[in-house]
């Protein structure tokens, strides 16, 4: 079996060095400080297990997880080895095997590994991080991994989301960046009430949203604050007349 062990602090990375060396069937195939470090381990090690920190810079356990889902069709089991409890239900939507919050015993750190080795006979598919979240542990921003490089979108500065096949092109302050996800998952994973569906290929940021004109017949389109106009259908100008009327109270 082989490990990769992410956590910003050295201390924390030794003293899971420390209690693995217990175990000669676990081989380390790699320690990183942070996040973006874990996400190219994962990818030249393929490791079948992954010891992940929750809170570290630039990238948070959960997006490192996001970010492994996009490249692997067959994750590694994760273990969240953390500080914080408060992350622990978010964690077990994520599908982890366990949360181990420190200080933790050698006998609990057991028990952990037990999880996993029961686990990896039954490996998952990419996790979808967002399915049935509760609305305060939504997303603040998105993580797009292009080439070797990873953009991070707040989505305060998120104005709208095409669908294109497979991807979603994510529109921000005049760029874009493609993202293999579905808009229908996308859609799930942010708040209704700051983005709307108002068209099958068009979700808009409510914010975003100037005024709403005729065009044509029967159809309508959305006009941004910035002069993008954006095709609207007849369901989805309702979900947008609702939306902003929700807001406005």
């Amino acid at each position: 079996m082989r490990a990769v062990i992410v956590d910003d602090e050295e201390l924390a990375r030794g003293f899971l060095r420390e209690l693995l060396a217990a175990y000669p069937g676990i081989e380390i195939a790699a320690e990183c400080s942070n996040g973006f470090e874990a996400v190219k381990a994962v990818a030249e090690t393929s490791p079948d297990l992954l010891f992940l920190d929750v809170q570290m810079p630039k990238l948070d356990g959960f997006e490192v997880l996001e970010l492994i889902g996009q490249t692997r069709e067959a994750p590694p089991v994760v273990i969240f080895v953390t500080a914080f409890d408060q992350y622990a239900m978010r964690a077990f939507d994520a599908h982890a095997v366990d949360y181990l919050l420190k200080p933790f015993s050698a006998e609990r750190f057991e028990r952990a590994l037990e999880r996993a080795k029961s686990r990896l006979g039954e490996r998952r598919l990419p996790l979808d991080l967002a399915a049935g979240r509760p609305p305060a542990e939504r997303p603040q921003r998105i993580v797009v991994k292009d080439g070797t490089r990873v953009h991070i979108i707040p989505l305060d500065k998120l104005d709208y989301v095409e669908a294109q096949d497979d991807y979603v092109a994510l529109h921000s302050a005049g760029r874009s960046h493609l993202k293999q996800q579905s808009i229908a998952s996308l859609e799930a994973a942010l708040d209704p009430a700051r983005f709307v569906r108002i068209h099958r290929s068009v979700l808009v940021n409510l914010e975003r949203v100037a005024r709403i004109e005729p065009y044509g017949k029967e159809s309508r389109i959305a006009i941004l604050t910035d002069g993008t106009r954006l095709p609207v259908s007849r369901s989805g100008y309702t979900r947008l007349l609702e939306a902003m009327e929700a807001s406005s109270k």
